[in-house]
């Protein structure tokens, strides 16, 4: 019965990030050459994102936590944000875009932390080696992604008739929505086949989440979310412009990507291992460090040979934060309110944090330059990992919580 389940939830993290794979490393690509949109309006329309995700994230664990309907929701979201992804295809315009992206956001910013509360509710009596298994297939998905799709663009492009067009990259790149959109749903389809009782189906009492206001481990670890993604996530988005303003192409950005996941893939398997040494903390410190190493370099040596392996760095950025920081929250919120948990963290870092980075690294790209929004970032990640022990205790559940 236990390996069902870590198969399935598997499956939902293979085609979830398998689409974003699609999705992720293009899309403020496709903004700025396909459609033409300014820097700043490139900025504002990945900020559509997080804005959404700051109301519909934490609404949306509540829902989870309070129903005690995880699985049945993450098939929802799934199926939610698919439909969302394909819908993008139709925009052409800023505010259309605009538009269609805060529509897509309203299930797409619910689906990793929803993925991540489910994931640790099947694979909490496993160990944490067993949640670094089934969270491993998402990357393995999004790598098989990046890397197959400009070999797939060139294939179908021209049994397609698209033209090339001047100063564009891929005129076929819309593409990437439906597929994109296809992926995702499977996801929700997946789920379908979690279990509904158990661990997964725990409910929280009215009013619950009033226990997490006032716990100083949970909320610092907001603030130091918040400043985290505020200097990593907008370079991160903005990736496929910073590539193509020094000569690279669109199959430039999907190499680039290689040793981004495949860093990625061993340290998130053994994420239980590193647990269990450094820490939910330490991975976090960790985490921010190499971003700040990879972001110091690309915006002050962007013509270095350097370039290319630090991306890897991006594995550990990924392994470190995007990791570390729900493991925090596991060791800090009681079992009842894991969705809620997660909900928030993703609300105030990815999304609050994400949304102010968008927006300052569209600004930053449009006024001073391609390298500008990563010498600010670089400078900011390293300064904030300085401060980790100052800004973050060690997590521990609110008190007369019994330990898990």
């Amino acid at each position: 019965m236990e390996r069902p389940r870590l198969l399935f939830v598997s499956l939902v993290w293979f085609f979830s990030l398998g689409g974003l794979g699609l999705f992720f490393p293009f899309y403020s690509l496709y903004l700025r050459e396909n459609l033409g949109l300014s820097g700043t309006e490139v900025g504002w329309v990945l900020a559509c994102l997080p804005m959404v995700g700051l109301v519909v994230q934490p609404a949306w664990g509540q829902l989870g936590d309070r129903t005690g309907s995880r699985a049945r929701l993450l098939v929802w979201i799934g199926l939610g944000a698919g439909a969302g992804y394909a819908a993008l295809a139709l925009g052409q315009t800023f505010a259309a875009m605009a538009l269609l992206t805060a529509i897509m956001a309203c299930f797409s910013t619910a689906l990793i932390p929803s993925t991540m509360a489910v994931t640790l509710a099947v694979t909490r009596d496993r160990g944490a080696h067993a949640f670094g298994f089934a969270r491993t297939w998402g990357t393995v998905g999004f790598l098989i992604a990046v890397v197959a799709f400009p070999p797939l663009l060139d294939w179908i492009a021209p049994r397609l008739g698209v033209a090339s067009r001047p100063g564009v990259s891929e005129p076929a790149l819309a593409l990437m929505f439906p597929l994109t959109g296809i992926l995702v749903a499977a996801s929700g389809i997946a789920a379908l086949a979690l279990p509904r009782t158990g661990q997964i189906a725990v409910r929280a009492d009215r009013g619950d989440w009033r226990r997490l206001i006032g716990h100083a481990p949970y909320l610092r670890l907001l603030v130091f979310a918040f400043l985290a993604y505020l200097v990593l996530q907008g370079p991160m988005g903005l990736f496929p412009i910073y590539i193509r303003a020094h000569g690279g192409s669109i199959d430039t950005v999907s190499r680039l990507w290689i040793p981004m996941l495949l860093v990625e893939i061993p340290l998130i398997a053994l994420s239980g291992a590193s647990l269990s040494r450094v820490g939910a903390r330490g991975l976090l410190g960790i985490g921010v460090v190499a971003g700040g190493i990879r972001w110091t370099v690309c915006g002050f040596y962007p013509e270095s040979p350097l370039i290319a392996p630090l991306q890897a760095l991006h594995g550990v950025t990924v392994a470190g934060l995007v990791i570390g920081a729900p493991l925090y929250v596991e060791a800090a919120v009681p079992e009842r309110l894991r969705s809620t948990g997660q909900g928030v963290l993703a609300m105030i870092g990815v999304s609050l944090g994400g949304m102010a980075s968008n927006v300052a690294s569209g600004w930053l790209l449009e006024h001073h330059g391609p390298d500008a929004p990563y010498a600010v970032a670089g400078i900011g990640a390293l300064a904030l990992a300085a401060l980790l022990p100052v800004l973050l205790p060690r997590p521990s559940l609110p008190e007369g919580e019994p330990e898990g």
